[in-house]
């Protein structure tokens, strides 16, 4: 008898949160749900930052997801996003942990390698290339970083079993382990 497992992919930001779910059963994978939590309409960072955490715990509440896989923040030209991408990151990634739910992150380029073969894939790429493998008739496309939360989701049970350098934590106590800078 096959189990189903569920995976909940986060692509996470502080303008946009998109999310995807998948069932996977053997090798067939199947979409439960993807879309987007608009956060540009909140004041201030803080405000962005206790909505990411109620709508993963939500998500993981709602879904039960066996895991839950996230994008990593890449360091880009500005210092101040990459923290306050890092901090929806952290949110996200604390959601999951205070209900118990294993993580793991990939970074940007693994995940469109995962999904299209080609690191360097544009977002309309790696939502064309979701549309095939999970078979489905219609994928809105206006809603990319959706597809970019589901595309995190699909790029993990891809890299299930196999060795992998991205970090995978089961709990606060592997969190730290591996990350003994972040303890003060």
């Amino acid at each position: 008898m096959q189990t189903e497992k569920i995976i909940l992919g986060i692509d996470p930001g502080t303008t946009i949160m998109g999310f995807g779910l998948i069932s996977v059963k053997g090798n067939k994978i199947e979409m439960i749900s993807m879309h987007e939590l608009i956060l540009k309409k909140y004041p201030n960072h803080e405000t962005k930052l206790k909505y990411i955490f109620e709508r993963t715990l939500s998500l993981i509440d709602e879904f039960h997801p066996d895991e839950v896989a996230l994008e990593a923040p890449f360091f880009g030209k500005n210092v101040q996003s990459m923290l306050k991408l890092g901090r929806a990151q952290g949110v996200a990634m604390a959601a999951s942990l205070y209900r118990d739910v294993p993580i793991t992150e990939y970074s940007p380029k693994k995940i469109k390698m995962a999904i299209t073969g080609n690191g360097n894939a544009s977002k309309e790429q790696v939502a064309g290339m979701l549309k095939n493998l999970l078979n489905l008739k219609e994928f809105p496309t206006k809603y990319l970083d959706a597809s970019d939360g589901l595309a995190v989701a699909v790029c993990h049970h891809f890299n299930s079993g196999t060795i992998s350098t991205d970090k995978s934590y089961t709990g606060w106590d592997s969190f730290l382990k591996q990350n003994p800078d972040r303890l003060k």
